[in-house]
């Protein structure tokens, strides 16, 4: 079974390499890209500066035309900024002043861009003889902008998609899982109920029966009959909203001690400690609390090989003074802290029998059914470990 779930945690990490492969990929490829349009948008503004001082310099003719036309007027994404010598703003174009803005205001605007656009680029100088000189500012174009967040607006979308689709298979694994839960309960006390009442009639038999009077046998073939009634109770529960009541709570966990106590190695011993008054109700459903109790309990016996002490402790919780919490603490092998985050799945199980349900079972009839939570509280290889099974008061 551990080998299963380290299979599982092996498919998950190779999922989450190829994911970011492709994530690094995306971005390498769009980078490149941004890098092509940056040099070509270069390229446009160097074209722009010579076209610029052929104007300057040249009589107007239909060649200057030609190239205030197609190339002047052309540029039609990149913000650029022209000022002269002393820092004077001659033109500016494919930048958009706000309006209502007065004059002085533009002008002030303007200057910031060109602080900005300083930040980008260093400027091109125009020469245009005896001295005198423009400059041409400019910054990336939106289209080059939203290129260069296009790989973490992409890369937000994909991870948007991953939440969505994780939730969407764990609510879909999880329905399936109750599914399986609750057609194998319903089956497993439907076959129970042909074997159970064939063992009443035999039971009611040899109790009328003169020959098994006083027979010891009989009594306790009428204890397995209950327990085996309990189980076929608690298999039918399963699927269905089970009735929770006010129950005594101490009373409620000593009767369930006290009937599995007799049932295990006598070199396990049990102890119930409380920090509640002893009348302290808590809304349970008896058959499936006992059933979780049992459980953890017979998880705890297995992990201290049949030798040492369970501890029941009640008591109220730190955060919730109207709940009630139930820790079970054992003296045996303890869980490593990479394993804990395993117990309570299905199928997960150190021992060379048994299918790994008990715990997972158990958790699901404190959580689902009751409203309550089930987790381990402390645990360390070698010392112990503590269930805390926490309930509604």
């Amino acid at each position: 079974m551990i080998a299963i779930y380290d299979q599982k945690s092996r498919i998950k990490l190779l999922i989450v390499a190829v994911a970011l492969l492709i994530a690094a990929a995306t971005v390498i490829y769009t980078n490149i890209l941004v890098q092509r349009v940056s040099e070509r948008e270069q390229q446009q503004i160097a074209l722009y500066a010579k076209a610029q001082r052929f104007i300057i310099n040249s009589e107007v003719d239909s060649n200057t035309n030609f190239v205030f036309e197609e190339i002047i007027n052309a540029n039609t994404t990149i913000p650029i900024i022209l000022t002269d010598d002393e820092g004077n703003i001659v033109d500016a174009k494919n930048v958009t002043v706000p309006k209502g803005k007065s004059e002085k205001a533009a002008i002030a605007y303007l200057r910031r861009e060109i602080a900005v656009m300083e930040q980008q680029h260093r400027p091109i100088i125009i020469e245009l003889g005896a001295g005198l000189r423009n400059r041409i500012y400019y910054k990336d174009s939106v289209l080059l902008a939203q290129l260069r967040t296009y790989p973490l607006v992409q890369l937000a979308v994909i991870a948007c998609l991953g939440v969505i689709a994780y939730f969407a298979f764990s609510y879909s694994r999880r329905s399936e899982q109750n599914r399986v839960w609750v057609g194998l309960a319903k089956e497993t006390a439907h076959q129970l109920g042909t074997p159970l009442s064939s063992l009443m009639a035999w039971q009611s038999y040899l109790s009328e029966s003169e020959r098994f009077k006083d027979e010891p046998i009989v009594e306790e073939l009428s204890k397995d009959i209950r327990r085996l009634q309990i189980i076929t109770e608690r298999f039918s529960n399963i699927g269905s909203v089970p009735v929770l009541k006010p129950e005594n709570i101490l009373r409620t966990t000593q009767n369930a001690i006290s009937y599995l106590q007799s049932r295990v190695s006598k070199k396990v011993t049990f102890e119930i400690k409380t920090d509640l008054p002893t009348d302290t109700p808590a809304l349970v459903n008896v058959p499936l609390f006992d059933w979780v109790i049992e459980n953890i309990c017979k998880n705890a016996v297995d992990a201290m090989d049949g030798r040492g002490s369970i501890t029941l402790h009640l008591r109220r919780p730190v955060r919730d003074k109207t709940g009630i919490a139930i820790d079970i603490t054992d003296t045996g092998k303890g869980i490593p802290k990479s394993k804990i985050d395993n117990v309570f799945l299905p199928g997960y199980t150190t021992k060379k029998r048994g299918w790994g349900l008990g715990l997972a079972l158990a958790k699901r009839i404190i959580e689902n059914y009751h409203q309550g939570r089930l987790f381990v509280k402390w645990s360390e290889v070698g010392r112990g470990t503590t269930f805390r099974v926490v309930l509604k008061g």
